[in-house]
């Protein structure tokens, strides 16, 4: 009988490379000694970037349910459990089989040394080779050019969201540099669908979509979105929908809702109407983007009128859409914040940005993450930038200081996917 899932996703950990080369060939030995299950696969829309591409795929993969398809999803990280990360037609993985897959793959692998993200995508990759679906929604794990997923000849599409800086102790210090590793994934004649970029971003990927003979379409050119009303309106070529605004929460989704539109009609085959765009938009989940809390065990930490949220974003640029977002929609009370980051990341960026909208912030160390920062290194940061702030032990003490304050005021949990894992955990929300 099989291990549990969680035994042999712990014993894969310890197969961790002592040096790590950036390259995929510990990916193609693997899937060579699993028969090229990649070669299988239903046709894959991959899909890359540094803020959106999780609620790209969110959103793609409802807008082409919602006109009747069956969709496999790959995501990461997770964020309470693994299984979030393999979604075979509409489900996660079901324990029995995740725990087969990883017996397979371990047992392939040999014990040679490999990364968890490599030999568990190679995983997801036999699940989706052996469940039948119409797409293949398979989102980077991290860059692109050198990505574990970056083994598809010819996908039906590429995707590349915003580019802005994050990973740059692998990626490149540069805007320019990370955008060049996101443009890996560009295939020579499948189309790329391109979310809104800066400029010397937009350069690069058209330099290699040039290069190598890859079709491009352009946020701001050849699809865009504008608010209308209670709605949006997005047009895509000639054509214009009006669609309700998407149930993630926040302008910067309108951006992202008109990416995966525009990605699902250029799909081969596919012919959705306007009403299965608006399904797909009212519809749509992703936890820990701008995901409201209710009820749950940290939730009733609040007093009554209080509101709890959550989001997962933890760069610069993410910190400027939850600044946008703060402007926008939560200026009616006070806002204040728990904040829980990983050391590799720029703290000062992310927090500079929200530094004018939040009244009050506790910093905690994430729970079980050896590479999180410290508490105190994160409210040396917050204090830097202007901010009143201080220690808390774990999200639960931070939300019983937060909730001495006046009130009603919203809280917001924010810094890390890591961190919005252990406070979904602690609250007892399931991920959907």
């Amino acid at each position: 009988m099989s291990a549990g899932s969680d035994h042999i996703l712990d014993r894969l950990k310890g197969l961790h490379p002592k040096l790590i080369d950036l390259s995929l060939d510990r990916v193609w030995r693997l899937l060579e000694a699993l028969d090229h299950p990649q070669r299988r696969l239903p046709p894959v829309i991959h899909v890359a970037g540094t803020n959106g591409k999780g609620s790209v795929c969110a959103m793609l993969r409802a807008v082409l349910e919602a006109g009747g398809a069956r969709v496999h999803v790959y995501t990461s990280p997770h964020l309470v459990r693994f299984h979030e990360r393999i979604r075979l037609a509409g489900h996660l993985i079901e324990e029995s089989k995740l725990a087969a897959l990883l017996d397979e793959v371990e047992a392939a692998n040999g014990g040679r040394p490999i990364t968890f993200f490599e030999v568990t995508t190679c995983a997801a990759f036999l699940a989706f080779a052996r469940d039948p679906a119409d797409w293949l929604v398979l989102e980077v794990g991290l860059g692109g050019r050198l990505d574990a997923t970056n083994v598809i000849d010819r996908p039906a599409a590429t995707v590349i969201t915003p580019v802005s800086l994050d990973h740059q102790h692998f990626l490149g210090e540069t805007v320019a540099e990370i955008a060049g590793e996101k443009a890996g994934i560009l295939k020579r004649g499948s189309i790329g669908i391109i979310g809104p970029q800066t400029p010397e971003a937009e350069r690069v990927i058209a330099e290699r979509a040039s290069s190598i003979g890859a079709p491009l379409a352009w946020f701001g050119r050849d699809f865009d979105v504008q608010p209308e009303g209670n709605g949006v309106r997005v047009r895509d070529g000639g054509t214009a929908f009006d669609l309700p605004r998407p149930a993630l929460p926040g302008v910067h989704q309108f951006a992202n809702a008109a990416t995966a539109i525009a990605t699902a009609r250029r799909l081969s085959g596919v012919a959705l109407t306007a009403a299965d765009l608006a399904n797909g938009l009212r519809t749509v989940t992703w936890p820990a983007r701008l995901q409201r809390l209710v009820g749950g065990h940290l939730a009733r930490l609040l007093p009554p009128g209080w509101e709890l949220w959550l989001d997962g974003g933890h760069n610069p640029a993410g910190g400027r859409v939850l600044a946008d977002h703060a402007r926008a929609m939560w200026s009616d009370q006070p806002l204040d914040a728990v904040i829980g980051m990983m050391n590799s990341k720029d703290v000062r960026g992310f927090l500079a940005h929200l530094a004018p909208f939040f009244r009050n912030v506790r910093c905690v160390t994430i729970r079980g993450e050896p590479n999180a920062q410290g508490a105190e290194d994160l409210d040396a940061a917050a204090r830097s930038v202007g901010l009143t702030s201080s220690v808390s032990a774990c999200a639960e003490e931070a939300l019983r200081d937060l909730a001495v304050h006046p009130g009603p005021a919203r809280v917001l949990v924010c810094g890390s996917l890591y961190f919005a894992g252990t406070v979904l955990a602690d609250n007892g929300t399931a991920c959907p």
